[in-house]
């Protein structure tokens, strides 16, 4: 028979939440619209409970009525007695309509609780989704993406399968306990007081165990965590381990956190398993009384035999939700852990709504389309990630329709941010930047979005075709425009020698080299066909001869367009309009390639520097 008090204690330890309350009070506010669904699944399971107590109680009656019919001595001779089939068949009958109503209204709180729990997972992760599309790109600069990832997998996942285990655990043990606690005082006080007393012996044996085994299961995290860290350190350095000689140290190292991890390991886990044979005796010992004591009161006359037959129920029925409280307060403190850190998530303060501001580019005043020329004037930008630290201190510029640009400067200069704040990935302290005379703090940031195309250092690729690659969230986009547009950029014959041509399934490992991904980026950056062009860093990672490639793709692609160029090789730069040299978030030269060498500034410093190491 399975130990009454169930399965002791989790293998970990529990996150705790900071405020167990509030956070619990904000789940139940993003629930509302499910709480009266909620309610009725708690009901019904609580009604299934008091069927599942009742029974006992019956079981005690169809007892006694079989006990009427056995022969029974009187005055020294045996009297034999029938007994009543009819009233045993009627008990019979309800007991199996009880047991069936306890399992049909256990199954209905178990269906309607998973479907809320997971319409409240799945309410979540869009919640969380849309809040990504909300949030400044300054957010993203001090949260690493694997926290936000964890929110929205490992954090949704915990909320979804503890919540509606855990209240549904709650309700039930709650009316289990009670319940069998009222029947066993209404059937007997003497056995009740008896059955509760071993029954505390247990439960407090059981709290001293988890409570001792809890600190072991907190040193196992850790000496695991001592572990991981280091083999990870050590494989992923293991080419300076070896340089260095320091494997004697590294495995020193590693021999010591793993006897830390074997020593908590195995007294957590010797305490975690003292758990079910401590609780199969605590509730054989729970047996025994009653049958002593029942025993001792049936020969006195007291009570009758289906008694003891209904305390031997009642009692696993009182001792099995002790073990169910713990794991369904833990359970709970795990959820709240977990939906603080997505309310958390949620909180964070988000881009300003723009739905009331007028598109403007690409429109006229009468709303009709209006193709954009690519003007663009900075004039006077200031700008600093945290508030009284500026980087960009006084920045004016402009650049005409169709003009090349390149931005060029030490690491840490501004080029990159001020691509960023063009784009309107971050809002500008002071000052302002127009495209064709339109502020573009006045219109919504997709309007401005729509005006550029980009090309970074780090390729993307997503998991689809090299046709949805390249016509990436441009609707619309004929066959024609894609194989035109991978033709210009040298791709085209290399994507026909694939196997399924340009439906050909690329992925984030596979298919393309490096080369080859800077082109089919180049390509779609072709495809969307946007009036101004930024080429940030787009040939740093790449060979000599693959740069001519991309470079003379690059070539084609800034036609006609306004074109940003950050880059730190000055060669490929000498054919631009116009050079911005900066420097501590500063312009500090501007001209053309001749005309700052023939300067002999900063800009001649490192062009220089950058011949001299070449040659």
């Amino acid at each position: 028979m399975p130990g009454p008090m169930g399965h002791g204690p989790g293998r970990g330890t529990v996150e705790k939440p900071q405020n167990f309350s509030q956070v619990m009070g904000q789940l139940v506010r993003y629930c509302r619209r499910y709480i009266p669904a909620i309610i009725v699944a708690l009901v019904l399971g609580a009604i299934g409970t008091v069927f599942q107590i009742v029974g006992p109680d019956k079981l005690k009656d169809m007892t006694n009525e079989i006990t009427k019919g056995l022969p029974a001595m009187v005055h020294g001779r045996p009297v034999v007695n029938s007994i009543d089939l009819a009233a045993v068949s009627r008990i019979a009958w309800l007991l199996v309509a009880l047991y069936v109503g306890y399992a049909m209204l256990g199954y209905v709180q178990s269906w309607m609780m998973a479907n809320v729990t997971q319409r409240t997972a799945q309410q979540l992760r869009e919640s969380i989704s849309g809040k990504i599309n909300r949030l400044p790109l300054k957010y993203f600069d001090k949260v690493s993406y694997g926290d936000v990832l964890s929110r929205i997998t490992n954090d949704v996942d915990a909320i979804g399968q503890t919540l509606g285990q855990s209240l549904g655990s709650l309700i039930t043990s709650l009316t289990l306990f009670v319940g069998s606690l009222i029947m066993m005082f209404w059937n007997n006080w003497i056995m009740a007081l008896s059955a509760i007393g071993s029954s505390l012996l247990g439960l407090i044996l059981m709290m001293g165990i988890m409570a001792a085994s809890q600190r072991y299961f907190a040193a196992q995290q850790k000496a695991l965590g001592d572990v991981n860290g280091h083999v990870e350190e050590m494989y992923a350095g293991h080419l300076i381990v070896k340089t260095y000689n320091g494997e004697a140290d590294s495995i020193a190292r590693f021999e010591r956190y793993n006897q830390d991890l074997y020593d908590s390991g195995w007294k957590s886990q010797f305490l975690s398993g003292l758990m079910m044979p401590l609780m199969q005796f605590v509730g054989n010992l729970g047996y025994v009384v009653v049958c002593v004591v029942g025993a001792a009161l049936a020969m006195d006359g007291q009570i009758e035999f289906g008694v003891i037959v209904a305390f031997m129920m009642y009692v696993r029925l009182f001792t099995q939700p002790l073990s169910q409280f713990a794991q369904a307060f833990q359970n709970l403190q795990r959820c709240a852990a977990a939906a603080e850190r997505v309310f958390g998530f949620l909180n964070e303060p988000e881009m300003a709504d723009e739905t009331d501001k007028p598109a403007l580019l690409g429109r006229d005043a009468d709303g009709n389309p209006k193709p954009v020329r690519g003007d663009v004037e900075f004039s006077h930008v200031r700008f600093g990630y945290e508030p009284g630290k500026p980087i960009i201190h006084d920045f004016s510029a402009k650049i005409a329709a169709g003009q090349k640009v390149a931005i060029v400067g030490p690491t840490g200069a501004g080029k990159t941010t001020m691509v960023n704040l063009l784009m309107r990935f971050y809002e500008i302290s002071g000052g302002s930047i127009t495209i064709d005379g339109v502020d573009t703090t006045a219109v919504p940031r997709w309007n401005v979005h729509d005006q550029f195309s980009m090309v970074l250092q780090d390729t993307w690729v997503f998991r689809g075709t090299v046709r949805e690659n390249v016509a990436y969230a441009k609707p619309g986009v004929t066959d024609k425009q894609i194989r035109d547009a991978c033709r210009a950029v040298g791709l085209d014959h290399y994507i026909m020698s694939l196997p399924d041509g340009y439906d050909t399934v690329l992925d984030d490992k596979a298919t393309l080299s490096q080369g080859q991904r800077q082109l089919l980026t180049i390509a779609r950056a072709m495809v969307q066909d946007a009036p101004i062009l930024i080429l940030d860093e787009a040939t740093s990672s790449v060979d000599t001869r693959t740069e001519e490639l991309i470079q003379q793709a690059m070539d084609q692609l800034t036609v006609g367009r306004t074109s940003f160029v950050i880059a730190h090789r000055l060669s490929t730069i000498r054919d631009a309009d116009m050079i911005l040299v900066m420097n501590h978030g500063d312009v500090i030269e501007r001209g053309t390639h001749d005309e700052l060498l023939a300067a002999g500034g900063f800009y001649a410093t490192l062009y220089n520097s950058q011949f001299s190491n070449n040659g």
